[in-house]
């Protein structure tokens, strides 16, 4: 499992190499941080460098930087990141942790099989923004908040960089009941696994596997190594059943102008 999270830490910091329009990235001394989202991302090394009163200067301006743009901020933290005391700074800077998850990897060859599917769904890659808007919406029921951002997120990424994110659905009679994208990082050995919510009538029936599987053969079609997933507590059995192995937790911590 070490050398998966060592793979990890040296190929997946940073941000991807394709931006869609509208979106920048900034480098802050060890920081590069991701403007023109629907809220802001820091992204950083294992280790910032930085401790005491400097790091509190640079999670500060972060902070600041972002309170200018009447915007939120997401710092990704991992639970092996360091210094040890990040956490309790971003907390005293009024950054709040949100849901943790697992970060789990898997080999790319172990997933790939064609996808095991009931009788009355279809699996297909959909590239247009109307389809986008569809996953936007159902995202939206399933999570019952609005989540319309999804759909413009990823239009935005197809429109950017298509080879670098495939985006499949699930459908019963041209019902869309589940969604899941395969987003591909340049330069690197790794694909992420994102999306993959169902909705709650039609759990329990392989969907999700099956869009596991279905994106695994395209990474695999792609040279991809290795696939990564920051898995739920709902998902991540079911993941660790297929083959990932968890090398380390993951929690985003959000600074908001309303708190």
């Amino acid at each position: 499992m070490r050398g998966l999270l060592e793979a990890y830490d040296e190929q997946m910091r940073g941000v991807p190499p394709h931006p869609p329009a509208e979106v920048s990235y900034e480098q802050d001394g060890p920081l590069i941080r991701t403007v023109g989202q629907f809220r802001g991302f820091i992204s950083a090394p294992r280790d910032v460098g930085v401790q005491g009163a400097e790091l509190d200067d640079l999670i500060a301006r972060q902070r600041d930087y972002f309170a200018a743009r009447g915007e939120s901020v997401e710092w990704k933290i991992r639970g092996h990141d360091r210094p040890a005391d990040l956490t309790e700074r971003l907390r005293a800077a009024g950054f709040a942790p949100k849901d943790e998850e697992t970060i789990l990897i898997g080999h790319t060859k172990d997933m790939a099989s064609p996808p095991v599917l009931p009788d009355d769904i279809a699996i297909r890659q959909v590239t247009e923004a109307a389809d986008m808007h569809r996953i936007a919406a159902m995202e939206s029921t399933i999570w019952g908040q609005d989540l319309s951002m999804i759909g413009d997120d990823l239009a935005g990424r197809v429109a950017a960089a298509p080879d670098d994110i495939a985006v499949l659905v699930a459908e019963a009679d041209g019902e869309l009941v589940s969604a899941a994208w395969l987003v591909v990082r340049p330069g690197t050995e790794f694909a992420g696994l994102w999306g993959g919510s169902t909705l709650s009538a039609w759990r329990g029936r392989g969907i999700y596997r099956a869009l596991v599987a279905a994106r695994a053969e395209i990474a695999a079609a792609r040279g991809v190594r290795y696939l990564h997933v920051d898995a739920s507590d709902d998902s991540a059995p079911i993941l660790r059943r297929l083959g990932f192995h968890a090398v380390t937790t993951t929690t985003p911590y959000v600074w908001s102008p309303s708190d």
